[in-house]
């Protein structure tokens, strides 16, 4: 399931902006325009990460994010049209993992939040061996088999399939697999589709079925098994 990222901003617009590009690039999104609502959702839908503006009406983003800290170690960013050295160390002083000073760019926004959720998530590695019904990935060994019969993936290929089959069900878009394979992203690199391809025809002739589902608009994803 795509991870859940709470946005909270009392500006409509924003809030707006940050949701749609969020969603557009593989994350589900919720919003609150105030403290209050804020703490009830991240009460109550846990989310992965918590984008947090500084200035909030009846509870103020200082005070949200002091009692998040006391309640979870949700990875939260500070949003903040204040650009004052102060005001940023404040925000990191009180358990804000990072901030980002308005007007800001959505593409740096999905960016800090990427890089966030994997310094945060991240410690939790995919295990050494991988089995999905017929299919076992061994890392290690670099080798993938189904029912007992070795396919032959390129190192893009093994790649891909280890990420994708590590968090079966996930969905992730182009951007973030190519990170994935070469450290950078582009949404003009179409390299992404032609691996997926080619990996889904191969694991299609061992397995009979198809393994990886394209979610349109989106990207792609193992299916749970």
């Amino acid at each position: 399931m795509p991870q859940l990222i709470l946005v909270v901003d009392d500006e409509p617009k924003v809030a707006r902006l940050a949701r749609d590009y969020l969603e557009k690039n593989g994350f589900r999104v919720l919003t609150a325009g105030d403290g209050q609502s804020a703490l009830t959702l991240a009460r109550r839908d846990k989310p992965d990460l918590i984008i947090l503006d500084l200035m909030l009406p009846h509870i103020d983003g200082r005070e949200v994010c002091r009692i998040l800290r006391r309640e979870s170690d949700v990875p939260i960013i500070m949003l903040t049209a204040l650009s004052e050295e102060i005001d940023q160390v404040t925000g990191l002083e009180i358990g804000a993992d990072d901030y980002i000073t308005k007007p800001f760019s959505v593409r740096a926004l999905v960016a800090r939040v990427r890089a966030l959720l994997r310094r945060t998530r991240g410690e939790v590695k995919a295990p050494s061996v991988i089995r999905l019904g017929g299919l076992e990935i061994n890392a290690e060994k670099h080798t993938v088999t189904y029912n007992g019969a070795p396919l032959k993936l390129t190192p893009n290929e093994f790649k891909l399939l280890h990420l994708l089959a590590s968090r079966a069900g996930q969905i992730f878009t182009r951007e973030q697999l190519l990170e994935d394979l070469h450290g950078t992203a582009s949404s003009l690199d179409r390299s992404v589709d032609s691996h997926i391809k080619n990996l889904r025809k191969k694991l299609e002739a061992a397995s009979g079925e198809s393994l990886i589902e394209t979610v349109y608009g989106v990207g792609y994803r193992f299916r749970e098994r």
